[in-house]
């Protein structure tokens, strides 16, 4: 009979932990907002319900579903670029801000602030067609490596995020990206690592234009930014994008503020939700001095609305998706 009890114990606890749609985040506050959000929203009966054509949720991509220190990953990307193309470009070796990309001084690349980064992204994504950008993106994802813990870029993902994006998924959410990243930079493999299709990726951009070239019809990458999907620029491509208001968010750093403000500022139930990085042992600790994510306006204010903040500490038992 003990032998007995004892095996239907353990079953029992195998199917609790089958049917928990969010294994890596531990009971608390966090964990439990998200999944009686996510019941009011779907149940017909509930006066919070929302119809499936209007489950809209985004969220940020650095920072909130994969790694961005010691630096943004596209940055990393931007620098090899510089790198590949320096040979023909001798001038760079004294002409900031590529002499500090090429001697990794990221430091004097922080001083140069937006406007040395566009530089750097007109320089390196530029000149080409979108399907050769396309191919450059994925062979340098596919061999770039995370300097600290020595994976491929699309291992530091982090689980209880992609968790996350299956369980509104299979409740009838509609999932995007939105980014200050590029948004062709993150669309060839945002699929394979996020379940989120290139269409539902929102990120800056690069001036496009389309040619023909040798009797084929092409997409070019000018040299000239077009969006940058940052800070108030998220609302803007939210509209512009998806031409709905969404009823999630989920950011981690100021440049989420006017995404998490406009998300939660409608009318109806709404979440909007904040990654704190807390765990300097598993991943990074870091809010209100970090060169890259600094969060400080955004936790200020996230208690006046609502916003839940996320400890990666605390609210996760796991941070990265496991080896494939």
């Amino acid at each position: 009979m003990h032998r007995l009890s004892l095996f239907a114990a353990l079953v029992l606890a195998a199917l609790s932990v089958a049917a928990d749609p969010l294994p890596s985040w531990k009971d608390g506050h966090a964990k439990q907002a998200i999944t009686s959000f996510v019941t009011d929203v779907t149940n017909a009966g509930s006066p919070d319900f929302v119809p499936p054509a209007q489950r809209i949720a985004v969220f940020d991509n650095d920072g909130t579903l994969w790694v961005e220190q010691p630096m943004y990953t596209q940055l990393a990307f931007i620098l090899d670029r510089v790198k590949a193309l320096a040979p023909s470009h001798p001038e760079w070796q004294a002409q900031q801000p590529f002499k500090a990309a090429l001697e990794g001084d990221l430091a004097t690349l922080g001083a140069a602030g937006t406007e040395g980064l566009l530089q750097l992204v007109i320089a390196t994504h530029s000149g080409m067609t979108s399907a050769e950008f396309e191919t450059i993106t994925l062979d340098w994802i596919g061999a770039a490596r995370h300097p600290r813990f020595k994976q491929p870029y699309t291992q530091v993902v982090f689980q209880p995020m992609l968790e996350l994006l299956e369980y509104l998924r299979g409740n009838g959410f509609k999932t995007f990206i939105v980014s200050g990243g590029g948004a062709d930079f993150m669309r060839p493999w945002s699929e394979a690592v996020y379940g989120v299709p290139p269409e539902q990726v929102i990120g800056s951009q690069i001036q496009l234009a389309f040619e023909m070239r040798d009797g084929k019809a092409v997409v070019v990458r000018e040299p000239k930014v077009a969006f940058i999907d940052d800070g108030a620029g998220k609302p803007v491509g939210i509209q512009r994008h998806i031409g709905r208001r969404p009823i999630l968010a989920f950011g981690n750093s100021d440049g989420d503020l006017e995404m998490l403000q406009w998300t939660t500022g409608g009318a109806g139930r709404r979440l909007g939700l904040i990654l704190h990085h807390t765990d300097g042992e598993r991943e990074y600790a870091y809010d209100r001095k970090s060169p890259f994510g600094r969060l400080a306006k955004a936790m200020d204010l996230a208690p006046q609305n609502g916003w839940v903040l996320v400890s990666m500490k605390d609210d996760w038992s796991q941070v990265f998706a496991p080896a494939p």
